[in-house]
């Protein structure tokens, strides 16, 4: 039996995508005199409406035909007309093109200095007073800017900053990683919250070790408050019993309200019945709001602008 060899060589999947994009960087730069050339039916006149000298749009139309292995064009002295495999070259070269030009509008818009963009990320308990008004002064001298606004935690803010999807995030506790720049802003006190029927609901301070038996409703871990929570509670000597691990702060406030367990949250935007809020003595209970951004990265003109404003902002971030 006589085994026949094929001599056409196998790619496999990472030569596949090696080799396509190769092409792809061939052709790029040659598409808009293809285009050009398509558009004139003539090769003199594309060139001098593209700037370019004659030679030179020749030449990349001929390397462009020799790279794809397709004759683009029927030419007869200058003048240039599509084959059939030029027409549907051209159709799809027209799109990329016009995507392109696109994109390249949409970030020019994006980093204008009067009306561009900036992605902000936010914790929730900062989203009801703390940011609104921090926008509102900041928008007071420059009005047309405008913001893609995120709320969540604090670490799905920073995956999402590591991601390319956010500028700058103010979040708790100030992040520390080799790849970020963080600088502190502010601190916020928090409070022991407890249902107004509770033993407690008398006193106006409170040592924490003191709530040592009581049950807690918190965040769900990975939330930086949650993880305050546990460090103020391990420096009162007591891990907490969780009853109820949630998202929102207010939320938590509510269930303590329903006699579920005990709380410590930082203030609310507006004072809510059922429960009272105590001053929290020992340990010193606060947290730190920071913003942080990508070590390294360029800022568009939005961008430090209002970065510049929020670290104006120090020791006067949050509401009084």
């Amino acid at each position: 039996m006589v085994h026949q060899h094929s001599s056409q060589p196998r790619l496999s999947p990472s030569s596949y995508e090696e080799y396509e994009a190769d092409t792809a960087m061939l052709l790029a730069p040659r598409l808009a005199y293809f285009a050009g050339a398509a558009r004139q039916e003539h090769v003199t006149r594309a060139a001098q409406e593209m700037g370019v000298p004659q030679s030179t749009l020749s030449r990349a139309i001929v390397r462009l035909e020799e790279d794809l292995g397709v004759a683009l064009f029927a030419r007869k002295g200058r003048t240039v007309s599509l084959t059939p495999a030029g027409r549907t070259f051209l159709t799809a070269v027209e799109r990329a093109l016009a995507e392109v030009e696109k994109a390249a509008e949409a970030v020019q818009q994006d980093a204008d200095p009067a009306s561009g963009k900036v992605a902000f990320g936010f914790l929730h308990t900062m989203g009801s007073e703390t940011v609104p008004g921090l926008i509102r002064a900041f928008r007071a001298d420059h009005p047309r800017i405008r913001f893609t606004l995120v709320q969540n935690y604090g670490e799905a803010m920073i995956e999402r900053l590591r991601a390319g999807e956010l500028d700058l995030c103010l979040t708790s506790p100030v992040p520390d990683a080799p790849d970020l720049v963080a600088r502190r802003l502010d601190e916020q006190r928090l409070r022991l919250v407890v249902p107004d029927d509770h033993r407690l609901a008398g006193r106006k301070r409170i040592r924490l070790a003191e709530a040592a038996d009581e049950t807690f409703v918190t965040l769900e871990p990975g939330y930086g408050l949650r993880r305050i929570t546990d460090d103020l509670c391990a420096e009162a000597g007591f891990t907490p019993r969780v009853a109820f691990e949630g998202e929102e702060a207010e939320t938590l406030r509510g269930l303590v309200a329903a006699g579920l367990g005990v709380a410590l949250l930082p203030p609310p935007a507006v004072a809510r019945p059922g429960v009272v809020e105590l001053t929290v003595t020992a340990p010193r209970a606060v947290r730190e709001i920071g913003v942080a951004w990508l070590d390294g990265h360029p800022d568009t003109a939005p961008v430090a602008a209002f970065k510049r404003f929020l670290l104006s902002r120090r020791g006067r971030l949050l509401p009084d």
